[in-house]
């Protein structure tokens, strides 16, 4: 038997409880991975909370990195022992182990550590796919990004200089904009203190900005949309503060004809082919030192309820990991 943190219902951090369960053996096509760290991330608690519904009982957590353990029939790329992560599930990634198709795995280069891996997959992703593909930067952007002391968001500051973009942030504290200016933010807005439409507007001499990366969701939606030039995109990809509903689509007019999407991981790693594509993109940059993931949070598995307490409640910065 191993443990495994399950919800069997949906609500608040408390609802995760730590369960015996049997490793599941893998079929044909998937590896077993015992782990070695764990990813965690703010999707989790919109599973957790039952905003995205998932099926319960269920596991929870889409992002981990460790060992194959044990290989279904037809897998010939991987042997026992291999270094491997995944970032965009199956669910179930808050355990000791899980089964995972193979295609759907990503090999670890020798340069990066396995606590590296399980902190930067999904992160990693997130930011490549927004970057390169949901809205692709050129070198001279200005482009916006709201949290940029997150996890998703540190990282961002580090591949927008390196791709020659000058990325405004915002944060809520004086120490989550130093931190975020440290890893490549040009400028950082205070948003607790400053208006911040107002200062994007004085950043770009009145211009705003061709993109809007926000993961904030409904406290933010409207403030984003100021921050636009006229057919500018908002790319509104998470919920941190509540779902955006009851839009008026005559707003977009009225703020320059701009356009907004939802994206999610999900679509842009469809196939294993895209997936590999991603994944291998993100290893490179942290190989070549263009990007570092900053761990700055460590729970054991048991204490799963206490990391999604921080995370919702703004106390972290950078990556948190689980260990098991």
């Amino acid at each position: 038997m191993s443990q495994a943190i399950r919800i069997h219902q949906t609500g608040g951090p408390s609802v995760m409880q730590l369960d015996s369960v049997r490793p599941e053996e893998p079929g044909a096509g998937q590896v077993r991975i015992r782990h070695e760290a764990i990813g965690v991330n703010y999707i989790d608690t919109y599973h957790r909370s039952g905003l995205y519904p998932v099926p319960l009982p269920s596991g929870i957590g889409l992002e981990a990195a460790g060992h194959v353990d044990a290989i279904g029939d037809g897998v010939t790329q991987f042997a026992i022992g291999d270094r491997v992560a995944y970032g965009n599930g199956p669910i179930g990634a808050y355990a000791e182990f899980n089964t995972v198709a193979a295609g759907r795995l990503a090999r670890i280069p020798d340069a990066v550590s396995l606590e590296q891996a399980a902190a930067i997959m999904l992160k990693g992703m997130t930011a490549r796919y927004l970057l390169k593909e949901t809205y692709p930067v050129k070198a001279g952007d200005t482009v916006l990004y709201h949290a940029a002391a997150g996890g998703v968001g540190l990282l961002m500051c580090q591949w927008a200089r390196d791709l020659g973009v000058t990325l405004i942030g915002t944060a809520s504290t004086s120490e989550k904009c130093a931190l975020a200016l440290s890893m490549g933010a040009a400028h950082m807005i205070n948003s607790s203190q400053e208006n911040i439409a107002m200062r994007v507007r004085e950043i770009t001499d009145g211009q705003g900005v061709p993109v809007v990366y926000d993961g904030v969701g409904r406290d933010t939606f409207e403030i984003s949309l100021d921050c636009l030039q006229p057919r500018g995109l908002l790319a509104s990809f998470g919920n941190a503060s509540g779902a955006v509903t009851g839009v008026d689509l005559g707003i977009l007019t009225q703020k320059g004809s701009v356009y907004v999407t939802r994206p999610s991981l999900a679509h842009y790693v469809a196939s294993d082919r895209a997936l590999a594509a991603n994944t291998a993109d993100v290893f490179d940059a942290v190989a070549r030192g263009a990007v570092s993931i900053q761990i700055n949070q460590r729970y054991a598995l048991k204490d799963a309820v206490q990391a999604h307490i921080d995370l919702e409640g703004r106390k972290t910065t950078g990556a948190s990991i689980l260990a098991p």
